[in-house]
């Protein structure tokens, strides 16, 4: 084995590609190929490609799979704490000694072809569900979907849940490029299931070409909302009476029913409607609104686009709190800083800036200070070089009634938990 710790195995992997992001499926296609893998699981497929909601959708159908009684195999990206969250079967994250093994057998396959971080990840998480006995795959799209390279496996059902601004540097400036690119995941008269409203038009067209058999929400499908309950309505064979996703935010309504829908669109597969309320009622994810710390009450956050953003508006409009918002934020350098903070600035009572100097396209800390300087001059703003630093200026400043939120990324919420846990011990 070339590497025996899986540290050593991912500090190899980040330096193998010069290139972070290398869009492309040729070089994943030709692993998996000399590899002797097919292109089809033994069992169903379903990826999941968006601008936001990825994880959310993910997250639903594998807590209903399982409940279910299904054997999952679930692939996302990034991750927040441990490399290992990414791949998970039985939704249990995979050990250190499977991924090395399989890092191991992708290493031998590739035969000196340079493969990016997340491609051998992608190859791997393809190696293990191989190697499981799984009733089912879900696979996160990485970013864009048409060249992605978790779209060299051919799914059963293709889910695209919003499309926003994001990534314009490899995916286009508008909703209809992106959404063109989105729409690459979807396969000729296979299942498709779109949980965008408002889907841009490239996203139909493309659908329509190819013959596939697209769900749109609003349209094919809904969630209707009753009090703390709510419906799942499609075509006269819909879900009553459903409890809440233990997720977060109004617009998890959507999500829950993007992920319902996906699961309807396997063929054969009965979904019973305990083990539809039994996944709502247990389905978890960090970083997502997730509440770490009482008095002051402190809430991470991954978002780091305009209507990630927008979505932390509504949800901190809803939950009020007795005193201040206080707001920690770091973001990347090709993300819309200004535009995804100028939407929080009403919201926020003193923002507390810092650097992601230590992270590929992290924004540098002046920078990060200056854009939130311009959207927001007339609140207080204090800046740091670390997240941990503004978290401790943060936690420093606030009363027992006021609140903190540490949005911008997932390197942001990774670092603040890890401050926070360290506080803990």
């Amino acid at each position: 084995m070339r590497f025996t710790t899986l540290d050593e195995w991912l500090s190899w992997q980040e330096g193998l590609n010069p290139a972070e992001i290398d869009l492309g499926l040729e070089r994943v296609s030709r692993v998996l190929q000399q590899a002797g893998y097919a292109d089809a699981f033994a069992c169903p497929l379903i990826t999941v490609a968006g601008t936001n909601g990825k994880g959310s959708v993910v997250a639903c159908i594998e807590a209903i799979a399982l409940a279910q009684g299904c054997r999952t195999g679930t692939y996302t990206s990034p991750h927040l704490l441990k490399y290992n969250e990414r791949i998970r079967i039985n939704g249990v994250d995979v050990d250190d000694l499977s991924l090395c093994q399989a890092f191991e057998r992708i290493d031998r396959a590739r035969e000196g072809i340079d493969l990016t971080y997340f491609e051998f990840g992608t190859l791997a998480a393809i190696d293990l569900f191989r190697e499981a006995d799984l009733d089912l795959v879900i696979m996160e799209v990485g970013l864009g979907g048409r060249l992605d390279a978790v779209n060299i496996m051919q799914p059963d059902v293709a889910v695209i849940t919003t499309i926003a601004i994001d990534h314009t540097e490899w995916l286009g400036s508008d909703r209809e490029a992106i959404g063109f690119e989105k729409a690459g995941i979807l396969r000729s008269e296979r299942a498709a299931v779109c949980g965008d409203a408002d889907p841009p038009r490239s996203l139909l067209e493309r659908a329509e070409k190819l013959g596939a058999d697209l769900k749109l929400i609003g349209r094919h499908f809904r969630a209707d909302r009753r009090g703390e309950r709510w419906d799942f309505v499609f075509e006269g064979d819909g879900f009553e009476g459903l409890p809440l996703p233990a997720l977060n935010g109004e617009f998890q309504l959507s999500n829950a029913a993007t992920a319902i829908m996906a699961l309807k669109s396997i063929k054969g597969f009965q979904l019973s409607g305990e083990a539809l309320r039994l996944g709502l009622e247990k389905v978890r994810l960090p970083g997502r609104f997730q509440k770490i710390m009482e008095r002051p009450e402190v809430i991470v956050d991954v978002a780091h686009n305009p209507q990630a953003a927008a979505a932390l508006k509504a949800q901190l409009s809803t939950h009020a709190c007795g005193g201040d918002t206080h707001a920690v934020v770091a973001m990347l350098a090709d993300k819309p800083v200004a535009e995804a903070t100028g939407i929080l600035s009403d919201q926020v009572d003193r923002w507390y800036t810092a650097g992601l100097a230590s992270v590929a396209r992290g924004l540098e800390a002046g920078d990060m200070a200056a854009a939130v300087e311009r959207t927001a001059s007339d609140v207080k703003l204090s800046a740091a070089s670390t997240v941990a630093t503004a978290c401790e200026q943060a936690l420093a400043a606030a009363e027992k009634n006021d609140r903190i939120i540490i949005f911008g990324s997932f390197y942001t919420v990774a670092e603040a938990m890890r401050y926070f846990a360290s506080r803990a011990r």
